[in-house]
C-alpha cells in the first residue's frame, strides 16, 4: 500500500444506547448507535417502538388511536 491514500485503521468500541458495547477494527475513532443486537426487536422477540421525532404520536393523534387495548 502506498503512504497517504488509505485512511487511518484504529481499535474501537462500539457503544449502543442500551449500554452494549462491541471492540471493532474501524477507520473511525468514535462509533455511537442506538440498536445493536442486543436490543434489535428481530434478534430479542420483543415489540419496541422506536420514535424519531414524535412521528408515532403524530400518527395517533391522527387517526385516534390510544394505547388501551379494549
Amino acid at each position: 500500500m502506498q503512504a497517504g491514500k488509505h485512511p487511518q485503521y484504529h481499535r474501537t468500541v462500539i457503544t449502543c444506547a442500551c449500554g452494549a458495547s462491541y471492540p471493532v477494527g474501524s477507520t473511525k475513532k468514535v462509533l455511537k448507535v442506538e440498536i445493536c443486537s442486543k436490543c434489535h426487536p428481530l434478534f430479542t422477540g420483543v415489540q419496541k417502538i422506536v420514535d424519531t421525532g414524535g412521528r408515532v404520536e403524530r400518527f395517533r393523534r391522527k387517526y385516534g388511536m390510544t394505547d388501551v387495548k379494549k
